[in-house]
């Protein structure tokens, strides 16, 4: 029963990974990770994930104020109080294996933290070793639970954008700062945790920057309007971009626009199990690039969602790796340019066996409002 359901399942695939087979346990301090393995949603915790014959003494520690919250979502596992959660978990690791090796999270520890802990564990004969993107590399591959959830998140951002369009909220008159808010406060109203990042509304030039924040510039009949929002379901994320034109299209703005929408086909289309990152960047990017607007295209092709908004893996001209079953990624193409205006259009996908699943639904056309 102890290592029966998701989490459970999750531990152990780390305690049987290859990055586990030369050491005695792991404790995992990122609270991405605690959540990943043990669904614990504290501000304070670590978890402990033994490699091998100790697995029945895994535990996950946090601090006296979560002693109630602990018990309720991770019953799975045998919580351990204290205010110093790795150091507590390396003790009781030097305890019951001597002279143990423990891996810890190198990306995650400070360099005066790893220093601290170094010499608490040599002080117990112990030793520690850093690793990288242990946990991470596992959470690439999504479950089932993980992708309804997203999916979950995705549903409410294309119900959320609809009940906008339809109410004519997105409209000349309108600055980008009351578009953003009352996009997240539909995505609350129908069912959201939070909001899975500040919400982009960029109209007219400011389409033309890729993260531009939204101020009180007021929408103009004419402007492009570039939308990226996400909502967040138990902790799980989504991400979705459409971009509209106020009033009749331009024709350089359609222009830009069916180049965007042939590029992110293409980059959709490349999704399969077993695909060059690098690949599927680069299948994108050449409809960008043949169309002579590459210089304009300035990111790579997308990213991971999941417990965070942009995790492993990443899809870009420097990636390297294959997409595995399960990876939940986005494909967000653009064209954007200075003074004038940009598109993107970008959806969130689960990679299949069958093929990609698009789990945002908005349609893709250009539409003008």
């Amino acid at each position: 029963m102890r290592f029966s359901g998701a989490h459970g399942v999750r531990r152990s695939r780390l305690a049987g990974s290859d990055l586990l087979s030369g050491v005695d346990a792991m404790v995992v301090s990122d609270l991405d990770n605690v959540r990943y393995l043990s669904g614990f949603t504290g501000s304070n915790a670590a978890v402990l994930v033994w490699s091998g014959a100790e697995r029945d003494a895994d535990r996950i520690c946090t601090d006296g104020r979560y002693s109630t919250q602990v018990a309720e979502q991770s019953p799975d596992v045998e919580a351990h109080i204290a205010r110093d959660c790795p150091a507590a978990l390396i003790a009781l690791v030097a305890d019951r294996v001597p002279g143990a090796r423990i891996a810890v999270e190198g990306h995650v520890l400070t360099v005066a933290a790893f220093e601290k802990l170094s010499q608490a564990a040599a002080d117990r004969g112990v030793t520690l070793h850093p690793f990288v993107d242990a946990v991470e590399g596992l959470r690439i591959r999504k479950d089932d639970g993980e992708v309804e959830l997203i999916t979950s998140a995705c549903g409410i951002g294309d119900d959320a954008l609809a009940a906008l369009v339809e109410r004519r909220a997105i409209a000349p008159g309108r600055t980008e700062r009351q578009v953003a808010r009352d996009l997240e406060w539909a995505m609350f109203e129908r069912g959201a945790d939070a909001i899975a990042f500040e919400t982009i509304v960029a109209a007219g030039a400011g389409s033309a920057i890729p993260h531009h924040r939204p101020t009180d510039a007021v929408l103009t009949d004419g402007d492009l309007v570039k939308i990226d929002f996400g909502a967040v379901v138990s902790g799980y994320h989504s991400d979705m971009t459409r971009t509209f034109v106020l009033g009749e299209p331009q024709e350089w703005q359609r222009e830009i626009y069916d180049i965007v929408a042939t590029a992110q086909q293409a980059g959709r289309d490349a999704l399969a199990v077993g695909a060059d990152l690098a690949g599927i960047d680069a299948a994108a990017r050449a409809v960008i690039t043949d169309a002579g607007y590459g210089d304009h295209y300035v990111h790579g092709l997308g990213h991971g969602v999941g417990l965070q908004i942009h995790e492993a893996p990443g899809i870009g001209a420097a990636a390297s790796g294959t997409l595995p079953d399960g990876a939940t990624v986005t494909v967000e193409p653009g064209i954007y340019l200075p003074g004038r205006g940009g598109v993107r259009i970008e959806d969130t996908l689960v990679v299949t066996d069958a093929g990609p699943r698009s789990l945002t639904t908005t349609h893709r056309a250009l539409r003008a409002l």
